[in-house]
């Protein structure tokens, strides 16, 4: 059975997440063990506090471990991926998963990546918003016109992610209502994530990126930028990433068409498994992020 891996974005976080794990085995351990920056990762992630946790320059460092941590445990269980892919923040753990870079150097890298985000726009002037049952081509249509709007994420049929200025959301969020959308949701997020608006971010990032010893994967992975595999120089790709719509439910869609048969969400939260099930009914999809579910999947995988 082909098998992909998809890593958990920002936003799934919660206080105590990999706790459990953690404690029981020594693959979990380990991975905690090598997050080294300035801030304790283990300490945030068990113990918060939950303000501190949600702050993006500690969400980031926090998701990526402890997704690599629950990674490590399936692993261990025998079960390893064809494909790899995450949600914006995810890649890097994907990435990191698939050897491209080291976990230490991962966790470094996504704690840069967190500060630039939260340094690159004006507080309180930027926004996203949650698009329910509206295609991407008829919010496309509704949002050319309004500047400073544009499609962030494409996470599932039936669930699209607006970016952009504040004023601009409400501005389209109003116009996408009256066009026919079920629902616009304003999302809990510091900034315009995955906008054009982070250019200058972007340049940061790539500064940071070239820092690091950065390889060739070493299981596929699906981009973020377009929904499949790239042979592109990797800074670059992840430069781009930033600042780019994120085509996660055509990266579904592309391993699916590659053969993968199950999914397995590795990290915190249960959102990306959602995503599945609306993508494709059809394909099994587990989320693991405790010892419950993981036996669950274990066992529901065996009998397969």
């Amino acid at each position: 059975m082909k098998i992909g891996f998809i890593f958990a974005g920002q936003g799934a976080q919660y206080v105590g997440m990999g706790k459990e794990l953690y404690n029981h085995f020594p693959e979990a351990k380990a991975v905690y063990d090598q997050a080294y920056i300035d801030i304790d990762v283990k300490k945030v992630c068990f113990e918060g506090p939950e303000d501190i946790l949600n702050e993006t320059s500690y969400a980031q460092p926090c998701i990526l471990t402890t997704s690599l941590a629950i990674a490590k445990v399936v692993e261990a269980h025998g079960i390893k991926p064809d494909y790899v892919a995450g949600l914006s923040l995810g890649e890097y753990s994907a990435l990191a998963y698939a050897n491209a870079m080291s976990i230490s150097d991962a966790v470094k890298i996504v704690r840069a990546r967190g500060q630039i985000m939260s340094e690159a726009l004006p507080a309180k002037t930027t926004s996203m918003a949650a698009v329910l049952a509206m295609e991407a081509k008829k919010i496309q249509e509704v949002i050319e016109d309004i500047d400073g709007v544009t499609i962030a994420n494409y996470n599932c049929p039936g669930q699209i992610a607006i970016t952009g200025y504040k004023e601009a959301i409400e501005v389209a969020s109003e116009k996408l209502k009256e066009a026919g959308a079920k629902r616009v949701i304003p999302l809990k997020v510091s900034g315009a994530f995955h906008s054009p608006l982070l250019e200058a971010a972007s340049q940061k990032l790539k500064i940071e990126l070239g820092k690091y010893d950065l390889n060739v994967p070493e299981i596929p992975v699906v981009y973020n930028i377009s929904g499949q595999e790239e042979n592109g120089n990797l800074i670059d790709i992840l430069t781009k990433q930033i600042k780019s719509s994120v085509y996660f439910y055509q990266s579904l869609q592309y391993m699916i068409g590659q053969g993968v048969e199950a999914f397995i969400e590795i990290g915190p939260g249960k959102a990306l498994s959602a995503f599945v099930k609306k993508t494709d009914r059809n394909i099994p999809v587990y989320s693991v992020d405790s010892i419950e579910s993981l036996n669950k999947m274990l066992g529901a995988l065996k009998d397969e």
